[in-house]
């Protein structure tokens, strides 16, 4: 996961130690991807909001270089969702900066794949952020 975010060279790179974690802690609120060999070629992460936890909120999605193109990203989205359904599951969040027209698009395929809403708000500026991070808005699928 962390050489897939790496390489993406768009994502916030966390720690190795970070993706590890996370896939401990969030297992079952994320997915991973595997080509023939069993090696990642995509994931999502995500985490069931606290104090909303019909919401699934999406840290991340990346799909390795050489697997873009192929739907991969949207099938990951479409099997987490399915899975977390049985589970109460029936909103998802996601922060995506105003730039990221491939997230954009991915985000509004699913809503419109489930024949949900989707919305758009400003969550955070560049200046709520410490570095230069670009704005980050959020979007709401469903309910």
């Amino acid at each position: 996961m962390w050489q897939i975010a790496r390489d993406s060279k768009v994502l916030d790179l966390n720690s190795s130690y970070a993706y590890v974690l996370w896939c401990r802690d969030f297992a079952a609120t994320s997915v991973v991807a595997t080509g023939g060999d069993d090696e990642a070629v995509g994931f999502v992460s995500g985490y069931r909001r606290p104090e909303s936890p019909n919401t699934l909120f999406v840290w991340q999605v990346a799909v390795d270089q050489a697997q873009r193109g192929r739907g991969i990203a949207g099938r990951m989205l479409d099997s987490l969702w399915d899975r977390l359904a049985d589970t109460g599951v029936n909103r998802l969040e996601t922060t995506v900066s105003p730039d990221n027209e491939a997230s954009i698009a991915l985000f509004t395929a699913l809503a419109r794949r489930r024949g949900l809403r989707i919305t758009r708000s400003e969550l955070f500026t560049p200046s709520d952020f410490p570095d230069s991070h670009m704005a980050e808005d959020l979007y709401t699928i469903g309910e």
